[in-house]
């Protein structure tokens, strides 16, 4: 049966991997312990203070102090409405007939998207929505 091999394949693999696992954990570790010798100090002990030094200059102090950030924004209480005269009316629909993206045009004369959107509706440059059919209840 192909499943059947299959899952022995599989099994066979994971013991493979274990193994691998094993052997690589082993080397490791021999190779690990054998780094003093192979730089020529006699004992771990001076081998790690040899690290130390020649990262950062011996031994370590504390951290530096971190610089200070720039203080928060104060948000100035509420924001003055908008007043939308004729000529910000043009100036959007200008904007809009130029292919200015609604959102940057909202932002370009300080007025709210759906501000924008009522203007583009009143000077029939959108769609009216299509009349949807009742909700059936």
């Amino acid at each position: 049966m192909p499943f059947i091999d299959k899952i022995n394949q599989l099994e066979a693999a994971k013991a493979k991997v274990a193994e691998l696992e094993k052997n690589v954990t082993t080397e490791r570790q021999q190779a690990l312990a054998a780094l003093p010798s192979d730089f020529g100090y006699a004992d771990l002990n001076s081998f790690i203070k040899a690290l130390k030094a020649a990262s950062k200059g011996g031994s370590r102090k504390g951290k530096k102090a971190a610089k200070a950030g720039k203080p928060a924004k104060v948000k100035a209480g509420k924001r003055k409405r908008a007043k939308i005269t004729p000529e910000v009316k043009q100036q959007v629909i200008a904007a809009v007939q130029a292919g200015t993206a609604g959102a940057k045009i909202a932002k370009d004369f300080g007025i709210s998207l759906p501000s924008v959107q009522n203007i583009k509706k009143e000077a029939g440059l959108v769609k009216a929505r299509a009349a949807s059919a009742p909700a059936a209840s």
